[in-house]
């Protein structure tokens, strides 16, 4: 039996969440505004606290911020309608124990409440340390109210103050990069976030780029080079595409993650860093290491805390909010208006696979975007590879089945560089800025698909 407190405005629901509490033998008190609860808590503590987030005198953020900032504390489970994952990651970081969305059914409500309460009884023999500093930056990229992306901001919200490296997993275009940019936006870390590609560039030049080098120490090196460890003074080191790093350049950084210490490329003077180190990889470092192809003792030592994104054909739940999140950013950046998709694009879109998960899916509402001659987005300009645009066995309105039209990702990207270029008249910087690649990665495309012929 627990003492329970309810802060939470709507009657209905408080008196449901009493009856059911009352049903498992525990004592619930009910408050409906924030200053009613005030007076609870400065009277007697609870085991456990429901928070609702809309009050009518104030937000419950603001109470659980009270609240957590008394060690020990009740744990906190905010329960709240409202949509924003930013939210999540606020309150998973000023210490909620969960957070959980409505509608819910009984059976989470139980299982989250029993383990808060029996995180409390242990919490009562442990002192913790807590920072009173929370920074609140707008990450309006993550999107999405799905299962997996609140598990994900709740993730952030918890590991974000400290000092771990972070291993980040996931399919080619789910996001990492957007995730490891709240890691350090809603963390505790004053110095930049500096991203650095390991594939894009050949050994020497990633070494150089990561570690920096002196003058004279390789071909080309006419002057002395600080690496993104030097400029990374409080920040973060975002290690993209780390399952293609050079097995050469892997001990030197085994021995920042360990020492925190290197030196530059030709030199001989000891450097320090103290670089938050946050990798990503959509390749399977485990196989790898089993295979010899990447050191086991690096792994574990980036693998402190593990973060896996979902592809998106495991969250199409998502694809509305993502579709408007996504539709919003072309409108501005590419000086369009489309604001609806036609009933037969949007089933189409629903039922698409996507390889290229999020990536993907921005470039054919950019490519659709652009070519759209009104507001609004059709099938076929979509062209999702595969059926061209149709789903098999669907029919027109006249019931005759379309022919199945099966192409490569390869013909697929061909033909949507070949349009992107024609809709600006071979303009290769605003290409460029639509496909959202290098001036160097859109001649190698032409080259590669003889465009240029």
């Amino acid at each position: 039996m627990a003492k329970i407190l309810i802060i939470e405005d709507d009657q209905v629901f408080s008196e449901l969440l009493v009856m059911h509490l009352e049903d498992r033998n525990h004592e619930p008190q009910a408050a409906t505004t924030m200053e009613q609860a005030r007076q609870i808590l400065a009277d007697n503590v609870p085991d456990a606290i429901l928070l609702d987030q809309q009050l009518p005198d104030g937000f419950g953020i603001d109470i659980l911020k009270e609240i957590t900032e008394h060690t020990p504390h009740p744990p906190v489970i905010m329960i709240t309608g409202v949509s924003d994952n930013r939210l999540a990651i606020q309150a998973m970081g000023l210490g909620a124990h969960d957070f959980i969305r409505k509608p819910m059914d009984e059976i989470e409500l139980e299982t989250t409440l029993n383990n808060a309460l029996k995180s409390h009884r242990l919490s009562r023999q442990i002192f913790a340390i807590k920072g009173d500093k929370q920074y609140q930056i707008d990450i309006g990229q993550i999107v999405g109210d799905s299962p997996a992306v609140l598990e994900i901001c709740k993730t952030i919200g918890r590991i974000a103050s400290r000092n771990a490296p972070v291993l980040i997993t996931g399919e080619s275009g789910t996001g990492k990069e957007v995730i490891a940019r709240a890691l350090h936006h809603h963390s505790r870390r004053t110095g930049l976030f500096l991203p650095i590609n390991c594939s894009a560039l050949a050994e020497n030049l990633l070494e150089s780029e990561l570690f920096g080098h002196e003058r004279g120490s390789f071909t080309g090196a006419i002057a002395r080079k600080e690496g993104k460890f030097e400029q990374t003074i409080d920040g973060t080191l975002f290690l993209d595409e780390l399952g293609d790093m050079p097995t050469s350049i892997q001990p030197k950084l085994l021995r920042v993650l360990q020492e925190g210490s290197f030196e530059r490329v030709g030199g001989t003077q000891t450097l320090h860093s103290n670089a938050r180190i946050i990798a990503a990889t959509n390749r399977d470092l485990k196989a790898m290491v089993n295979a010899g192809h990447f050191r086991e003792d690096l792994f574990y030592r980036l693998n402190v805390v593990h973060l896996h994104l979902p592809p998106l054909r495991e969250r199409i739940e998502d694809m509305h909010l993502l579709t408007e999140h996504l539709l919003a950013k072309i409108n501005v950046k590419q000086h369009t208006t489309v604001k609806h998709l036609a009933e037969n694009a949007w089933r189409r879109m629903k039922e698409y696979q996507w390889p290229g998960n999020i990536r993907e899916l921005e470039n054919i509402l950019t490519r659709a975007a652009v070519l759209a001659p009104g507001d609004t987005i059709t099938l076929d300009l979509l062209a999702l590879p595969g059926e061209d645009g149709q789903k098999i066995n669907d029919t027109e309105e006249t019931g005759q089945a379309r022919p199945l039209r099966i192409i490569s990702l390869d013909e697929l990207e061909q033909e949507h560089i070949t349009a992107i270029l024609a809709h600006v008249r071979w303009h290769k910087g605003k290409a460029c800025e639509i496909l959202g690649i290098s001036r160097p990665a859109l001649d190698r495309k032409i080259i590669k698909y003889g465009l240029d012929l």
